[in-house]
């Protein structure tokens, strides 16, 4: 089955769309207009309709809802949040455009942006619809004992996901349950606790495999818990976890890098859990095609037309540099900018797109496809790049929009996370067998000159790699691999921002990346401000929210520090 039809064919339901937070406390009272009610759905097909529509949310669009202003920054790729915020990308396209974006890079954080309250109410949307579906299912008498479980698991699974998104943003949010009653609630519990236990109770109750593509796994909900122990520094926690994924054996690498990034390869056996996309279904704007990313493809005179934006950074590009054992180098890397006959990780020229370099089958990247090459840079986003002909034949600038799953959560970001996890307990060489697992892959295939994948020495450009050969003995060492691995593999998906701020590294390693990139691009970066901790730690929450939330004249939400 082609994927997001399964799940956007019920995204318009009225049934599940009950704010939590409205535009007054009336709303709260009265019924939701042109609600279906349990007499309509009280029943198996109703229930799963119900679900189906808390999973519409997973890629952060919902037009025919009407709530957010914009999908870039609702989308569930985290392309702004964690790439555009990072060391990874550039805002892109020229000054001006996206301010609100342009904001958010540089430093220049305000509650009142439209962008977080965008973010903000597409996940409590997602969870409203969630709970939604539970009080739903609890509702309905007769229903088999198997398919209520599955339901519960699934239910708890997206659950946990919306609020963990929602508390990598803000950390101090509040968490809702299908018995809550009182949609203004404070933000002064621990979330973190509620999303592992919500998580927990996904890994008991849901199945290894689903008969649809698409669905939470109970590898899907373990490889999330770990994540979310991970996150809580239980790293014993996390490596039983992330354990349990590998050791199911339901999981493996694709054999090639770009694989995971294709329509040939989704929902293979990489994929623990995705966002599904597609385009061509019988929408009539193609809005289940990555809408939301649908700005981040080369412009101008490139075959996609339109928009130019999440631009890689010189820095990030730099980082793909390997010494002549065709290992990284940490800490010169960006010391000198890559040259044409400098040897590089594969990996480089199938997420970032450079000039005199094949855009796969869409010809030679050139300058022409940039928008404004003296603003953010000469490089274009590629990794989610669909092949020749896989394009939308509807929509606004219908070359924008793209049938190519995005991983939430990959078998090599769940590698990663173990190996971190076992550099923090000493096992130093199990976290080198694992980095080596994903840079043998990385191994596998390169681009080539006609755009086609083969083998590393007769690709487009000088490509090396090869493992850690020597064993690890020094934990800090470990850990400084492991860290920089994870840039590389997961560039542009949306995580490096979140994993400098976990990690306690965000102030550090974000100053001395606004150091070095301003003089490559001052006519945008020269207005930045700088990270500052605690302040930078957590974005701000946005004000209507924190107004919307006034019980008796006085907000339930607490704004974060600094704001």
């Amino acid at each position: 089955m082609k994927k997001n039809r399964f799940f956007k064919g019920f995204a318009a339901m009225a049934f599940a769309s009950v704010l939590l937070f409205a535009c007054s406390e009336d709303f709260l009272n009265a019924p939701p207009q042109g609600a279906l009610d349990s007499g309509t759905l009280g029943n198996e097909a109703g229930v799963d309709a119900a679900l189906i529509s808390a999973y519409s949310l997973l890629d952060g669009w919902a037009e025919s809802w009407g709530a957010v202003s914009s999908p870039w920054p609702a989308s569930g790729s985290n392309w702004i949040w964690g790439s555009v915020m990072s060391d990874d990308a550039h805002k892109g396209s020229e000054a001006g455009d996206q301010g609100q974006s342009e904001e958010i890079e540089l430093f220049t954080w305000a509650p009142g942006n439209s962008y977080f309250d965008d973010r903000f109410k597409i996940l409590y949307e997602g969870i409203s619809r969630v709970n939604a579906t539970i009080n739903l299912m609890n509702g309905v008498e007769g229903l088999d004992g198997g398919f209520t479980s599955r339901v519960m698991g699934e239910a708890q699974f997206l659950r946990g996901h919306y609020h963990f998104e929602a508390y990598k943003m803000w950390g101090n949010i509040p968490y809702y349950t299908e018995s809550d009653v009182d949609f203004r609630k404070s933000n002064d519990a621990a979330a973190l606790p509620l999303i592992i236990a919500d998580l927990e109770a996904a890994v008991t109750a849901l199945p290894l495999t689903q008969g649809q593509v698409g669905r939470a796994t109970k590898g899907a909900a373990q490889a999330y818990l770990g994540k979310a122990k991970l996150y809580g520094k239980d790293f014993s926690g996390a490596k039983a976890a992330l354990d349990a994924v590998v050791n199911s054996g339901v999981y493996s690498l694709s054999p090639c890098f770009k694989d995971i990034f294709s329509t040939a390869g989704e929902n293979g056996s990489e994929h623990v859990f995705s966002i599904q996309a597609s385009v061509n279904d019988g929408t009539s704007e193609g809005q289940n095609g990555n809408f939301g990313d649908r700005l981040n493809f080369p412009h101008g005179g490139s075959p996609f037309g339109c928009c130019g934006f999440h631009q890689p950074t010189q820095n990030l590009v730099n980082a793909y540099k390997v010494d002549e054992n065709g290992l990284p180098m940490f800490g010169t890397f960006n010391e000198v900018e890559v040259g044409a006959d400098d040897a590089v990780d594969p990996r480089l020229d199938i997420t970032v797109g450079r000039d005199d370099i094949p855009y796969f089958g869409f010809g030679m990247h050139s300058p022409a496809w940039i928008r404004a090459r003296s603003f953010s840079g000469p490089f274009s986003p590629k990794k989610f790049a669909y092949e020749p002909g896989q394009e939308s034949s509807v929509g606004w600038v219908n070359t924008q929009l793209s049938p190519v799953n995005m991983p939430i959560i990959r078998y090599a970001d769940v590698l990663l996370m173990l190996a971190e996890a076992e550099v923090e307990l000493g096992n130093l060489e199990r976290a080198r067998e694992l980095t080596n697992m994903i840079r043998e892959r990385a191994a596998g295939c390169a681009q080539q000159g006609d755009g086609s994948l083969g083998a590393l020495e007769s690709g487009a450009a000088n490509y090396a790699v090869a493992t850690y050969d020597a064993p690890w003995t020094d934990a800090s060492a470990a850990r400084d691999a492991v860290r920089f691995e994870r840039r590389l593999e997961l560039a542009l998906e949306g995580h490096r921002f979140f994993d400098l701020r976990r990690w306690g590294i965000a102030e550090q390693v974000m100053n001395k990346y606004l150091d070095e990139e301003t003089p490559r691009r001052p006519a945008y970066l020269t207005p930045a401000g700088r990270y500052q901790s605690p302040k930078n730690d957590l974005y701000p929450l946005p004000t209507v929210q924190i107004e919307l939330s006034k019980v008796d004249g006085e907000a339930r939400l607490k704004q974060n520090p600094g704001f």
